[in-house]
């Protein structure tokens, strides 16, 4: 395979030696670009360093037990704290009666809403009341609680133990009320209301979309499908659990919240705004971090009522969330269900799109996202990679006695894609089409594209990954051997999905949201010391993409160092100027690119200062690896140390113009519709009937995410994606019985997919640079995620073609597969 399948100046790279024999087996070891000898386990000198698998520079430390997680951290008298939670869905507070906590042996302080007399997290939308509904979300519960697990006291000990008795002490007296425990209970007329305020208990109500005469063109068409789905609510599940360390520093007067957070910036300013304080008064820093997933890029409750004990106490205070707290009362996503309906002509060309989009976003709002993070991004995304002439999408959020919802992974995406898709197939099998050409009389082609929901799309590889694609598992014999598997009264189906992953989200994109709160920009500040070697600073905040890595070979490459010379610090609000951390697969785009500007600027006055020791113009010098040499006479070198010691040691040499030190701060923004990469992924699936057991024979994943800082770090963001994609589609779920209990307390009840269920996963990449992030970089980091649902759920549904059954939900479960066969006609 050549750069001929390769687009707008792409390439194409990758190999697979996993490739399937066509005996339905799939074995084989995926060896793709980036892995096993392609990785250079050196540390690498000056030169090209951007697209180099270069070994991870966080794994020494943190696969030999040398990271510091928030629970590594203890202080000399350090307390810790559990709570109280709600054991009911929906009730008044009728009396909190912590007497006997305070009698625990061990427990030192318990604290209610009107002890602590904190401010409440508040997420705002600039939208009008018939479009959106806020909510107050109190740090522990006052006179009322809306889900189970809801904090209503906070127990401070002297170890977790006595805690986690102090927490059993407790007397809570409830008044209970009927619960809201699904979508369609929260819009029924007379539904009991969660939130008084919020009528039907509808937080957001936007059409965002409505073409002129969309109801012609559905009349008139030839062939109308419709869908009709559900999803289930899932848990991100961070290895880590969420956990907070919060003590008070006298010498700088100021709180220091040690939390694992994507956001640190946020926190300081929820955290502040809760606790009555100035924003300077407040630091958040981050330790290493074992997972976020989005689960940690909004502001939780817990982390601000640890540090509100512990400035009442004067001592440290540190509170680790434990898993069945993590399961049940931490932040879930992914409810929703959507009833969709598609116009094509006779030759399989889409002409309208219709959506009513429901999504149940729990009790509360998070903070900034609010409510509307799924509705608003699966209206504002839905056509995604076709060309959708006609449109019209009504997106709901509703609130429900559950755990409230934040971003995961993805973000509606995977929803509306696995809609999207299910549309497509459809469409195929009334129009006697196959399922991938009419893909391909539907993908954009040309570029740049702006859509029926005003996006602009910036070139990408949509038809050609489909095409290779649908090539390597024709290469590797799967129709055959779904042919062959027939003939024995087996079920093999192929299923694919293709989409884009709209990354490097600006602050236009979010104003268009009409967020109040608008993220988008970030800062970075690159120094230089005396001996030549660079720190750097970054908003951005890794938990778990290699930030350590990926941004070190940015500045690496633009200043001509050493990889070991660079050092990225993030993650401490005091430290990093300003940022908005890391979710929606922003960091390379943007704080990347932030990067790359500060150091370039840095190099500009590393040029002119040696251009000046030289006595020549700054354009008679040029950077080379280690320093600056005259273009002229390329022997005459001034090393980055000989630069650093003028810069630091030596100021009287400095020019007008040039202040001492070396060090350069730049920002960066995307003020379009951001960039986009792309994917088509391609399953091969075994159905068992008499189990309903799927099991997956194979994964092939084409992306193109631009150029590949590190290939190796893309591959791995891939596969962790697709695994949690395939979860999505296969396993995970949370349910809740008819009072709102949720039924998954722990991994008995939760299903959780482990290594055996997780197959091989063949990448192959193209590249598409982006145009205008600073190292033609787009973000790789949802894209499993985004894909692996449709894609699977296409190949069951194939495999289960000639029984006749279809399914549409998610997850799709052995009992479900079971359940469709046995109600056949």
């Amino acid at each position: 395979m050549t750069a001929t399948h390769a687009p707008h100046g792409a390439t194409h790279t990758g190999t697979d030696t996993g490739t399937g024999t066509g005996t339905g087996t799939g074995t084989g070891t995926d060896a793709g670009f980036g892995t096993g000898s392609d990785t250079d386990h050196r540390e690498p000198g000056p030169g090209r360093l951007v697209g180099r698998s270069v070994r991870r520079r966080e794994d020494p430390r943190l696969l030999t037990g040398r990271g510091r997680f928030v629970d590594d951290i203890s202080l000399p008298g350090m307390l810790h704290a559990q709570f109280v939670r709600s054991t009911v869905a929906h009730a008044l507070l009728t009396d909190v009666d912590l007497a006997g906590v305070r009698a625990v042996p061990g427990v030192v302080a318990a604290y209610t809403a009107a002890d602590l007399g904190l401010g409440d997290i508040r997420a705002l939308l600039d939208r009008p009341t018939s479009e959106f509904v806020p909510t107050d979300m109190p740090i522990l519960a006052r006179d009322r609680v809306r889900y189970v697990g809801e904090p209503i006291a906070v127990v401070v000990a002297r170890d977790p133990y006595a805690a986690e008795d102090g927490v059993e002490a407790a007397k809570v007296a409830y008044e209970t009320l009927v619960p809201v425990v699904s979508d369609a209970q929260a819009l029924a007329p007379g539904a009991p209301l969660v939130h008084e305020n919020a009528p039907h208990n509808t937080l957001v109500d936007v059409a965002m979309f409505a073409t002129d005469g969309i109801d012609d063109v559905f009349a008139a068409a030839p062939c109308v499908v419709t869908v009709q789905t559900s999803t289930g609510r899932q848990n991100a599940l961070p290895l880590e659990t969420r956990g907070a360390v919060a003590s008070w520093d006298h010498k700088e007067e100021q709180l220091l919240l040690r939390t694992c957070t994507q956001t640190p910036h946020q926190v300081r300013t929820v955290a502040a705004h809760c606790l009555g304080l100035d924003e300077r008064a407040v630091r958040v820093v981050v330790p290493d971090m074992g997972g976020g997933f989005g689960q940690k890029c909004v502001v939780g409750r817990e982390e601000i009522a640890a540090a509100a004990a512990a400035l009442r106490l004067g001592r440290p205070v540190k509170w680790i969330e434990d898993r069945k707290d993590a399961l049940t009362a931490s932040f879930l996503a992914r409810e929703q269900r959507y009833d969709v309906r598609a116009a094509f002509a006779a030759d399989g060309t889409i002409l309208g799109l219709d959506a009513d989009v429901v999504c149940d976003m729990g009790a509360y709002s998070c903070y900034p996202f609010t409510a509307g993070i799924e509705p608003l991004m699966a209206s504002a995304e839905m056509p995604s990679v076709y060309r959708v002439p006609a449109y019209r999408v009504r997106g709901r959020a509703v609130t429900t006695n559950k755990a409230p919802t934040a971003p995961y992974r993805g973000v509606s995406r995977p929803q509306y894609v696995m809609v999207v898709e299910r549309l497509m197939e459809r469409a195929a099998r009334e129009l006697g089409l196959n399922a991938v050409e009419i893909r391909r009389r539907n993908v954009i082609t040309e570029f740049p594209y702006t859509g029926v929901n005003n996006i602009t799309y910036d070139p990408g590889s949509y038809l050609e990954s489909l095409d290779l694609c649908e090539r390597v598992l024709e290469d590797e014999g799967w129709y055959a051997a779904k042919e062959d598997a027939a003939r024995e009264g087996r079920h093999i189906g192929i299923g694919y999905s293709c989409f884009s992953e709209r990354t490097g989200y600006g602050s236009a994109a979010f104003a268009a949201r009409r967020m109040r709160v608008v993220p988008g920009f970030d800062i970075s500040e690159v120094r230089m010391d005396t001996t030549g070697a660079v720190t750097v600073t970054t908003g951005t905040q890794s938990h778990g993409q290699s930030h350590e890595t990926t941004m070190a070979q940015i500045v690496a490459d633009e200043l001509g160092l050493d990889l070991g010379k660079v050092r990225i610090h993030q993650g401490d609000t005091d430290r990093v100027t300003y940022g908005w951390g890391t979710f929606a697969s922003r960091s390379i785009v943007v704080g990347g690119s932030a990067v790359q500007r500060a150091a370039a600027a840095l190099g500009d006055k590393l040029t002119a200062l040696a251009a000046h020791l030289l006595g020549v113009e700054p354009g008679s010098v040029e950077r080379i690896p280690g320093g600056v040499r005259l273009r002229d006479a390329p022997e005459r070198v001034l090393g980055h140390a000989e630069l650093a010691d003028v810069a630091y040691l030596k100021s009287h040499l400095l020019p007008d113009g040039i202040e001492p030190g070396l060090s350069a701060t730049a920002s960066f923004d995307v003020f379009g519709d951001g960039t986009f990469s792309n994917a088509t992924h391609g399953v091969v699936v075994e159905l068992h009937e008499g189990t309903g057991r799927v099991e997956i024979l194979r994964y092939v994943c084409v992306e193109d995410c631009g150029v590949a800082v590190n290939p190796q770090v893309v591959e791995g963001q891939c596969r962790g994606g697709i695994a949690q994609g395939i979860a999505g589609a296969l396993f995970e779920q949370v349910t809740y019985d008819a009072l709102g209990e949720p039924s998954a307390t722990s991994f008995m009840d939760y299903k959780v997919p482990t290594a055996w269920e997780i197959p091989d996963v063949a990448i192959h990449h193209l590249e598409t640079p982006c145009a205008f992030s600073s190292t033609g970089a787009k973000g790789a980091g949802e894209g499993g995620t985004i894909g692996a649902p449709a894609a699977v759920l296409n190949a069951v549904n194939d495999a289960l073609a000639p029984t006749g059954v279809e399914l549409d939900d998610t997850p799709i479960t052995p009992e479900s597969v079971q359940r469709a066969l046995e109600a056949r006609p």
